[in-house]
């Protein structure tokens, strides 16, 4: 037994490193193809850059429910992977900015108006969703459709807004649109074969050490699978795009709760018990509140990015602590 332990954490190890090299693959030549196609920042930055980032969490998700068929997992992962992002990603982020600047850093209004209304959007439906399937107690495929639908309705609704640029800007880059379109695809099938070696792994050492599903999904695979958020929005902070940063977490969180969640529910076929999940939603639900009134001030700084990942302290020790027989 502890030989195949040992095997299947090597496995974990190396399908993580796939994922997050695949998944960054797929990010650098997405955000290609949206550039040639004219999508503006905030689309970037909230969908695009958040979808690629947010294929691990998909990808997981899909083969918890449909290979192994541990909702729990797939579910815990989905809301778990936003209190990563949040306190875990955004904490990293909000100090790094500060070790750059001695002063609180503003946020707005260097971003646009719609910008703005992104994230706030972002963070009330990554909040009000759960909160909502907490309060009925249970969630089935037709909440997984209307999840879905509201995903697609403001895909839409952001696809909307193009910045078509001149010919002599995009230069000999349009001419490569068809090997960036490739490659963003041979990414993304890198991630989906690593998110399958991924949950097989977890699932076993979950069952072999006896830790429930849901505090795996919450926290291990739901920090494995943050990675390329983290990538992409450290190194966004340290090149001077906060904004980018801040829209990739906060539509990675979108996605999560609308495409994720709804793909989750809609595959599953039987009622998913929310209140399972009651310590889950709530602490997620309170980081976004927290985030809410970081940006509502317009500046962050030091204590901003310290509160946050102490908080992702108290989310570790809650979700081990609190499954401790």
């Amino acid at each position: 037994m502890i030989v195949e332990i040992l095997i299947n954490a090597l496995i974990l190890l190396a399908s993580l490193l796939i994922l997050d090299k695949s998944s960054d693959w797929t990010i650098i030549n997405s955000v290609k193809v949206a550039e040639i196609t004219g999508f503006g920042k905030t689309t970037i930055g909230f969908i695009l850059v958040a979808f690629s980032t947010s294929l691990p969490e998909m990808c997981v998700s899909i083969f918890a429910v449909l290979g192994q068929g541990t909702v729990d997992v797939a579910v815990g992962n989905a809301i778990g992977s936003n209190i990563v992002n949040v306190c875990l990603t955004l904490g990293i982020c909000f100090l790094i900015v500060a070790l750059k600047k001695t002063k609180g850093t503003p946020l707005m209004p260097s971003m646009a108006k719609e910008e703005i209304g992104s994230l706030y959007f972002g963070l009330f439906v990554a909040s009000i969703i759960p909160m909502t399937l907490l309060y009925v107690g249970f969630a089935t495929r037709i909440v997984g459709i209307v999840l879905l639908a509201i995903f697609v309705f403001y895909l839409y609704q952001l696809s909307r807004v193009r910045n078509i640029k001149e010919e002599s800007a995009l230069g000999k880059e349009k001419e490569n649109l068809k090997k960036y379109v490739l490659l963003t695809v041979l990414g993304a099938i890198g991630v989906v074969a690593s998110a399958y070696f991924l949950i097989n792994s977890a699932s076993f050492i979950a069952l072999a050490i006896g830790v429930p599903p849901v505090v795996i999904g919450a926290t291990v695979i739901s920090f494995g699978t943050s990675m390329p958020e983290l990538a992409i929005s450290v190194d966004a902070v340290k090149k001077g795009h906060t904004d980018l940063a801040l829209s990739n977490i906060v539509g990675s969180c979108f996605i999560n709760i609308t495409c994720i969640l709804g793909i989750t529910l809609a595959a599953s076929p039987l009622s998913v018990d929310m209140t399972g999940f009651s310590n889950l939603v709530m602490f997620s639900i309170i980081t976004n509140l927290f985030l809410w009134y970081f940006l509502s001030s317009e500046r962050i700084s030091w204590r901003e990015g310290a509160v946050l990942l102490f908080m992702y302290a108290i989310f570790l020790v809650m979700s081990f602590g609190g499954y401790r027989t």
